[in-house]
C-alpha cells in the first residue's frame, strides 16, 4: 500500500554524516563539501550537537541555497535532513 509523500516525513537519507562533538563553523564546512559530492537532488542527513551547531548550521546552510527538509530532536543530538539543490542551468 503506498502512502501519499505527506504522510511519509521519514526519507531515507542518501548519505549520513556523524558531525556531533565537531565544533561550529567545521561542522558548517564539513556538511558543505559533502553536499557538493553528493548527486544533485540527493538528501544528506546530518548528526549535529544541541546548541549552538544547530542553531548556526541550518541558517548558513538555507544562506548557500541548500533546503532544509526536516529537524528531528533525538534527544542527544539533533538530526538534519538537507536536500543538495539540482542545479539550474
Amino acid at each position: 500500500m503506498s502512502m501519499p509523500a505527506a504522510a511519509t516525513p521519514n526519507q531515507t537519507p542518501d548519505a549520513q554524516l556523524d558531525l556531533r562533538g565537531t565544533p561550529c563553523p567545521i561542522n558548517f564546512v564539513r556538511t558543505k563539501l559533502r553536499l557538493e559530492q553528493m548527486t544533485p537532488g540527493a538528501l544528506l542527513e546530518v548528526w549535529l550537537d544541541p546548541g549552538e551547531p544547530i542553531e548556526q548550521v541550518p541558517d548558513s546552510l538555507v544562506m548557500e541555497g541548500y533546503a532544509i527538509e526536516q529537524i528531528e530532536d533525538r534527544r542527544e543530538f539533533f538530526a538534519l535532513q538537507v536536500r543538495r539543490p539540482v542545479a539550474s542551468a
